[in-house]
């Protein structure tokens, strides 16, 4: 019990580790861009919609697009919600980049479930029957824990569903609310990335990092709890 509580505390914190690091990465990034006299293209949104995602209703389909892409193949769902924050602003970037992240997972895992099902089962083994085993006891509950404080990999989490016994449906919605505190936290890092005082993206980037290490605190709370009630209910008290 308590070489796996060590095991569990110790994935948690790369876990966090790994997002800090992203966070600290990207704002390296942008300072870096303001350092050499790249700012003011740090400032336009415009800019960066006509060049890369185009305009008006299409610039949305293009991000959907290429962050269903981009998520289903294992990229790192925190990158969609920064560049959506930086080119649509909070709200709708978040909005949009969980969208997108919920549109790749269900493409990752209707891909194992309708095509590649015995690919997906030689490659991953042992650990398709230990996410079956979490997220079979309440699909919705446990795949929005599960997100919430991601442990181990997106694509290996949504390849492994998709081969196991859950509802899809369950595992998709609750993915996807699930997507929403990260993503709003690393829209807001977007989004305050293109303010023209130094003092501005200091605080947007604060910001993030605090909400961030608080909604991992807050979702590692939560898996711990349906972890302790899915054991309770495979080894039940006579």
């Amino acid at each position: 019990m308590t070489k796996e509580r060590n095991e569990t505390n110790i994935k948690s914190l790369k876990s966090l580790a790994k997002g800090l690091v992203m966070l600290i990465g990207l704002g390296a990034i942008v300072y870096l861009t303001r350092a050499v006299g790249l700012g003011s293209m740090l400032a336009d949104t415009k800019w960066f919609n006509d060049q890369v995602l185009g305009t008006g209703p299409l610039s949305v389909v293009i991000f959907l697009a290429v962050s269903a892409v981009f998520t289903a193949i294992g990229l790192p769902r925190q990158l969609v919600g920064f560049l959506g924050g930086f080119a649509f602003g909070v709200v709708s970037g978040t909005v949009l980049s969980t969208v997108g992240s919920g549109l790749g997972c269900a493409l990752a895992a209707l891909y194992a479930r309708m095509g590649g099902r015995e690919l997906v089962q030689r490659k991953l083994g042992s650990k398709v029957e230990k996410v079956n085993r979490f997220l079979q006891h309440e699909p919705f509950n446990t795949s929005l824990a599960i997100r919430l404080f991601p442990l181990g990999s997106n694509l290996i989490t949504n390849l492994a569903a998709g081969v196991s016994s859950i509802p899809l449906s369950s595992f998709i919605l609750g993915s996807t609310l699930g997507y929403v505190p990260q993503n709003f936290i690393f829209a807001l890092f977007g989004a305050g990335m293109n303010r023209e005082s130094t003092m501005g993206v200091a605080l947007s980037v604060g910001m993030s990092i605090m909400l961030f290490v608080l909604s991992g605190w807050m979702g590692l709370r939560i898996y711990g709890r349906y972890k302790k009630e899915l054991k309770a209910a495979e080894n039940p008290v006579d």
